[in-house]
């Protein structure tokens, strides 16, 4: 029976409520800086079938709140009371979807019966593996990323189980952060079971349980109600990643939304294969899988901001997701990088939703994250250390109503700036910069966000820096309604120097006294007309630094003269500008349109049909080889075939397993 909707409220209130004070705990008693600064966590009450009903608002990652635990859940049996599972395997119930993150999950039981969850997860600087914080874009296998656990009871009965913690602490590099995150973890569950029993106390458990059932129901409904003011229709969307592995060629995310009253199916056909690389989305074909809605969540949220933020706002959408590719990899493909992805899957959902409601979207956000980890020894105690120092993130893409947020906006904001004081208390580095990056917004009506750069310099012989999510160097964050993309990205080593050296998306390098580690994120896009900005809006920016003067009179057609617009100069220009000038619906910039000149539509249309056919551990080489092949503008899906067929010719085992293919048939 449907609980009445003040008590079904007051019970929301209260699931939130156990949830940030779960968060609360854990940001307050973690012991690594990329949990209780960085904020890369997340918490959870759950339903008795694992499907995630309350989230908090302010604290840690906002990635999860259509998370579904239930497949993990289910990999255990014989739930008791005091009993703490724990996963951190992305192919084991597809729940954590890279080794680092660490999911756990306590049941609780009221008179014997099993009534919900608490739940969360936290992102371990370390978890073993080839490389110092276990990821990088060049591992090719999941077993290089770090060890990995299945669904097991860490606590059974409120008994640690202290020889399988043995086995973890054993195999990372800084046992004592991971053990110290550990622990503050247990205590955020304690503190979501002690605040779930004064719920039970208060509401009964029958009212409990099915309220975590309605306010599903209502999310669910506030979807639908979303959706219903988008015109039906299909959109299709796609964007890239600059590189599939390390010097690789660009990897393509597409989307095909299809909108049909109060339900939408996203189809991602036309992604490129899985890859080689650590980039792949472990999803397990999941139709509602939690990293495939990431930017829906988004969407949906800043059109109500009213919105219930639980598992059924997943309910309305159906993703296709078919197997052997980037959002649907086969084990053991690497997927460490897969928040690099994922990135670009929020792109790509903001993207498509502008398409079908242009008036109500922002141009694409930066887009790119850069957790930067430090390895080195730390000589005022003699100690190896690993931290990481700050995530490096860009600006807000423009919005229909202003500006961009500069620095950390849009879809990566929940990722927190640790001080600098902090992070030199704990690594022997020295930051020379930490700012925002003057002209680094699109220009627009609307201006993207600035990006962010920092610089620091290492002190000690071979400092071991990890800089992952590294991207947007390429192609950059894309413009709408004839707004300019942002600036790229750039990392350097040394700049400046006659040693310089351009690092760009490397993601793994080494440092020695001296040298000088400087990271600038992308800018975001920028939304509208430039030439509609106002112009003492244009002179304002210029004033604070945000856009030279240069940029402001070819960009924005305003003339600044000693500390002034010149009015009439600037009409001039304008109308000089507006004439015959054609405004696109994406500004993607020169580097994606020169690409697209060779990879159109039609051709990949022709690479999707010829990988889909191949087995999969074929398909990544024969993209590489067939991108290799296809250089000439407008070929077309004909000169992807013409390669096909000559490449085809040169594989004796390629031609076998077609043979064999066709005798099967």
């Amino acid at each position: 029976m449907a609980i009445d909707k003040v008590t079904l409220q007051i019970l929301a209130n209260h699931c939130r409520a156990a949830a940030e004070n779960m968060a609360y705990t854990l940001y307050r008693t973690a012991h690594s800086t990329f949990v209780k600064e960085t904020e890369d966590f997340t918490i959870q009450v759950l339903d008795a079938a694992g499907h995630t009903v309350g989230v908090p608002m302010d604290l840690g990652a906002t990635w999860y709140p259509g998370l579904n635990y239930g497949k993990a859940i289910a990999m255990l049996e014989d739930y008791r009371p005091g009993d703490i599972a724990f996963t951190n395997d992305p192919y084991s119930g597809f729940l954590s979807t890279h080794v680092p993150d660490l999911h756990m999950w306590k049941p609780i039981f009221h008179d014997g019966k099993l009534v919900c969850f608490v739940s969360g997860h936290i992102h371990n600087t370390d978890m073993g593996g080839a490389v110092p914080a276990s990821l990088s874009r060049a591992l090719t296998e999941v077993h290089q990323e770090g060890i990995r656990f299945r669904p097991s009871f860490l606590y059974r009965e409120g008994v640690l189980n202290q020889q399988l913690l043995d086995v973890m602490l054993l195999n990372v590099r800084k046992p004592e952060q991971n053990l110290g995150d550990l622990k503050a973890f247990v205590g955020a569950l304690n503190t979501g079971e002690r605040k779930l029993r004064e719920m039970i106390a208060r509401f009964g458990t029958e009212t409990l349980v099915q309220g975590l059932s309605d306010l599903q129901d209502y999310a669910e409904h506030q979807a639908r109600e979303i959706l219903r003011s988008i015109p039906n229709g299909d959109y299709f969307f796609s964007d890239f990643a600059d590189e599939d592995g390390p010097d690789g060629h660009p990897a393509r995310l597409a989307v095909t939304l299809r909108i049909r009253g109060d339900a939408a199916e996203l189809d991602f056909t036309g992604s490129d294969p899985q890859l080689t690389s650590s980039l792949n989305v472990p999803t397990g074909g999941n139709p509602r899988h939690t990293l495939m809605l990431v930017g829906v969540y988004y969407v949906l949220f800043s059109l109500n901001p009213n919105l219930m933020l639980n598992y059924g706002l997943t309910r309305p959408f159906t993703c296709i997701l078919p197997e052997g590719t980037v959002v649907n990899p086969s084990f053991p493909a690497a997927v460490g990088m897969r928040s690099l992805t994922c990135a670009r899957l929020r792109s790509l959902m903001f993207g498509v939703f502008g398409l079908a409601m242009p008036e109500r979207m922002p141009a694409a956000p930066a887009g790119s994250s850069s957790i930067v980890n430090v390895m080195t020894h730390d000589d005022r105690t003699g100690e190896a250390m690993i931290a990481a120092i700050n995530p490096v993130v860009g600006g807000g893409g423009g919005m229909p109503h202003g500006d961009g947020t500069d620095g950390s906006g849009a879809d990566a904001a929940y990722l927190k700036n640790t001080p600098i004081e902090i992070t030199e208390a704990e690594v022997p580095i020295r930051f020379r910069h930490y700012g925002l990056a003057s002209g680094t917004g699109g220009a627009g009506r609307w201006r993207g966000g600035l990006a962010t750069k920092m610089e620091f310099e290492a002190f000690t012989p071979n400092t071991r820096i990890t800089a992952r999510n590294r991207d947007r160097c390429r192609f950059r964050a894309w413009g709408i309604l004839g707004g300019g993309p942002g600036a790229p990205s750039r990392m350097l080593l040394n700049p400046g120097r006659p040693d310089e050296r351009v690092l760009n998306n490397v993601d793994t390098f080494s440092a020695n006294p001296g040298d000088i580690v400087s990271i600038t994120s992308p800018g975001g896009g920028g939304r509208g007309d430039p030439l509609e900005r106002e112009p003492a809006r244009v002179l304002r920016d210029v004033v604070c630094g945000y856009v030279t003067r240069e940029a402001a009179e070819a960009d924005y057609g305003v003339v600044i003269r000693d500390e002034a617009v010149d009015a009439v100069a600037t009409e001039i220009l304008r109308g000089r500008r507006r004439e015959g000038t054609i405004r696109r619906h994406f500004g993607f910039g020169p580097e994606r349109e020169a690409f697209e000149r060779i990879w159109d539509a039609d051709a990949y249309g022709a690479l999707t049909e010829i990988l889909a056919a191949l087995p999969v551990h074929w398909r990544h080489f024969v993209k590489r080889r067939l991108m290799e092949a296809v250089t000439e503008e407008g070929g077309g899906a004909a000169a992807v075939r013409a390669a096909w067929d000559r490449l085809f010719a040169s594989l004796p085992q390629l031609r076998a397993i077609a043979a064999r293919r066709r005798a099967a048939e």
